[in-house]
């Protein structure tokens, strides 16, 4: 578990932390954990949970795309 998650945080050499995929993981857990709180309270949109979705996916997908020129060997 532990290499598997270094392997998902980290650049192409698998030592030096991406803040690119950093941020990625934890908007996308935010967003997960207001999901669960709003379907707790019985008022969930899902509409707008697709749509957080898929501006983290799409802007965090687009921003390491960009840089993956820059990315330590």
């Amino acid at each position: 578990m532990e290499n598997w998650l270094k392997q998902l945080l980290t650049g192409k050499d698998n030592a030096t932390l991406d803040l690119g995929r950093v941020s990625w993981i934890v908007g996308l857990g935010i967003v997960l954990c207001v999901s669960v709180y709003e379907i707790l309270e019985k008022q969930v949109n899902i509409m707008e949970l697709a749509q957080a979705l898929g501006i983290i996916s799409g802007a965090h997908g687009a921003a390491i795309w960009a840089k993956k020129d820059t990315e330590p060997q």
